[in-house]
Order: structure tokens, then sequence, then C-alpha cells
């Protein structure tokens, strides 16, 4: 595409806002984006990017903030016809809802249908980059990637791997996750703006062989993304101490296959110890922070403060179909008060930095998406300060950024997306 601008009042992210400092975010009341070839050029304010380029044409959203596209850490794509499926908590859930879900996608064209399904939720709701666990099948994830290649997307996904503990249909091997991963990350890693990531379900179903050949993996492979589930559950908890009694905690299991690195990403993290949280900073990997499915699923509440206190790396995750929403801002919405529950109060700056470059920090794509710095890829939102009566009636009162961030965490969703741009170009716009 040539040259072009989009204007509208600008906010992304350097660095962690959490201490306060001005200097970890950039913020125009009136910027632009200067966009050529689906990457951002420059970023500034309007009157001087104006006199860069007075001959670009201008997509105007004036009065609406423009954020760098929303990254979810950890969803499900198969699960997306359980969303809102009542449950005894995750273990019983599982069995109810989603293995019999997820045995459909055995079926590529229903796999295909349903990827282009849940595409349309995620730029409907803003989110331009996901980490997303296909089902046990490879064809889940080969027509997963279909779609997203063809409508531009950065994604990463993988294959779930699960050899016992689960549903004889729902079954793979040692050896068949080994093939079927290589296979499906050698067709599909670094392809365009796709990525592979290493998907063995959680330690209960996987055997310590499988376990091993997932290690055999990720040594090959050491620049992909791991991606697993943690603590999530105290039920959960106690069956992988007595299936791997020589572990000292859940999360030992992980390190001891040499699965706790960076880009290795871990859902929940509920029930982690201080020694865990020390771990998970030391290594680099990241928790999906994932507040709306562990309210709905009774799973506990994440202690926001302590993992930020430890230095570990924190995404945000709407952990569909167990999260009851695809929309990032009701997550938020969640996290904020997860995090009230235990002590500790979330900024909207710092949320929304969770929610853009922690994320993209985490899976290591901060080099290409993440915020506006010139070269990365123009993946980005806009969002309406007057979505809804109520949201416009708040927001004449909001008298600085932090307060009108806090409205759009508190009393947005999916109607507060007025545009999705994926590499400079809208793929979803709200209807008037």
């Amino acid at each position: 595409m040539s040259r072009h601008l989009v204007r509208g009042e600008l906010l992304h992210f350097l660095s962690d806002p959490g201490a306060g400092a001005s200097a970890a975010y950039e913020h125009h009341g009136d910027g632009a984006l200067l966009l050529e070839n689906g990457r951002i050029l420059r970023c500034g304010p309007w009157a001087e990017l104006r006199a860069a380029a007075p001959e670009a044409p201008c997509t105007d959203h004036s009065g609406c903030l423009i954020l760098p596209g929303l990254i979810d850490c950890h969803i499900h794509y198969p699960q997306t016809d359980v969303i809102a499926s009542p449950g005894h908590g995750l273990l019983d859930w599982l069995e109810r809802y989603t293995f019999p879900a997820e045995r459909r996608f055995a079926d590529p064209a229903h796999a295909a249908q349903a990827a282009e399904f849940f595409c349309d939720e995620l730029l409907r709701n803003g989110t331009t980059t996901a980490l997303v666990f296909g089902s046990v099948h490879a064809e889940s994830v080969d027509a997963f990637f279909g779609v997203a290649r063809r409508r531009r997307l950065r994604m990463v996904a993988g294959k779930v791997l699960m050899d016992r503990n689960c549903p004889d249909y729902l079954q793979d091997t040692a050896q068949s996750a080994y093939d079927d991963s290589k296979r499906l990350l050698a067709a599909w890693q670094g392809v365009e703006r796709l990525g592979y990531a290493l998907t063995p379900r959680f330690a209960i179903t996987s055997s310590e062989a499988q376990l091993e050949a997932v290690a055999a993996l990720a040594r090959e492979y050491p620049d992909v993304c791991v991606h697993s589930h943690l603590a999530e559950n105290a039920a959960e908890v106690d069956w992988v101490r007595r299936l791997f009694p020589w572990s000292r905690s859940y999360l030992d299991v992980y390190e001891h296959y040499g699965l706790l690195r960076p880009r290795a990403v871990y859902a929940h993290c509920i029930h982690l110890d201080q020694t865990d949280r020390a771990r998970m900073a030391a290594s680099g990997a990241m928790a999906a922070f994932s507040p709306t499915s562990n309210l709905f699923l009774g799973s506990g509440l994440f202690d926001l403060g302590s993992a930020l206190g430890a230095g570990m790396r924190v995404g945000i995750a709407t952990d569909v179909g167990g999260g009851s929403s695809f929309s990032m801002l009701r997550t938020l919405a969640a996290a904020y008060a997860v995090a009230h529950l235990k002590g500790y109060v979330l900024s909207a700056l710092r949320a929304f930095y969770l929610a853009t470059l922690s994320g993209a920090m985490g899976l290591g794509l901060d080099h290409v998406i993440g915020n506006f710095l010139p070269g990365k890829e123009a993946d980005f939102i806009v969002l309406d300060p007057a979505a809804t009566p109520l949201l416009a009636r708040r927001m004449a009162s909001a008298a600085s950024l932090e307060e009108k961030l806090f409205l759009w965490l508190t009393l947005g969703d999916d109607r507060a997306i007025r545009a999705t741009y994926i590499l400079g170009e809208a793929q979803w716009i709200r209807p008037s």
C-alpha cells in the first residue's frame, strides 16, 4: 500500500508503566500514524506528521483513541461452541463439554468453519494476535493456520498433545505427538505472520514419555513457543502431585523437561508459591492471567501483585471457552477486580500495557508488534469514547488519560471497538 496517515488520539507503551514513569508510554491527544506497506514509518503529533507527508491520504478517527492491537495470550479456538457451558469446576467441565466438542475437529471442514467464526470474533473485539490451542487433531491446526494466513493475521497456535487421562477418541501417543508436531512446525513456523507452539494440554494428560518427546522438540527448536496450563485448579494440582511424586511442584514438572524458558506461556498460574514465581521470573516464561475463566470455573484468584513483584512476565488471556467473553476489555475489567480482591490495585495504564506490549514480549514478538515504533507491523485498534450512552456520559467528565482508559476498561466491550486494522488496513469496522 502507498504511504497514508491515520489520525486520532494516540497511545502506545515503550515499557511497563507500573512505576508511574511517563517515559513508559507515548500519548498524543491529536496524533497520527504514518504507514507504508503495512508498517509504521512514524507516530507523533498530527501537525508534525501531516507536514512530513502533505500529499498522503488520511483516515480520520479524531475523537477516538488509537491503540496497538490487543494480544490474547491464551485461548482455545475449538472451545468457541462451549463458551457459557456450566460445570462443576475445571475437570468436570472438560469431561462434560470440552472433550466432546473437540472431537468434531477431526473434520477439516468443521475446523475451518470454526476458525473463520473465531477470527471474526477476535477482530470484532480488537484482538489482532492470539496464542491459540487447537485440538488433538493435526487437521485442526492446518485449518486454523490456513484461515489466519489468508486473513494476514499474526497468530501462534499448536496441536494439543495428550496421551492419557482423556477420552480414547482424543488420545495421541508420545510418538505421534512428536511426529505431528514436527510436521506442523515445519509447515507453519515462520510462514508469513504465523508461529508454532508446542502444546501439551497439561501435565495430567501427558505421560512422562510424551513429555520427553516434547522436551526433544523443544531442544530441536529453541525459538518456538511452548504453551500449556499450570496450577489452575486445586484438584488438578493434587492430581499432578500424585502423577509426578518426584516433583517439588507443578511448575517443577515442566522445568524438569526443559519447558520453562523464554516464549513459554503457562495459563492461569494461580496456585504457585514464591519459589515457583521466582523460577518463572528467572526463566523468562510468561503467565497468561485468565480472570474471567478463573472466576467462571471457580478455580481461584491469580495473585497479580505477587507475580509482578517477583518480576514475572504477565499477559492477559480470555481463555475462551472457560472464559466467558472474547472481549479483552471485559477481561481487563475482571483482571482489575481479581487483582483488587488480592490486595493489588491495577492501574488502567498498566492494564493496557499488559494487553499489548507485555503480551508481545512474552511471545517473543515485540520486535514486530506491541507498539508503534518505526518498522513495526501496523496492527491497531480504534476505541470509541461514545460507544454506549453511559460510556459517552462518563467520558464527558473524565479529566485524565488514566480516567478515560479506566472507563473503557470498566464499561467497554465489543461495542467500544470502532475498527480493527491489520497491516494498516481495516479488517473490521463497527456497523453504523
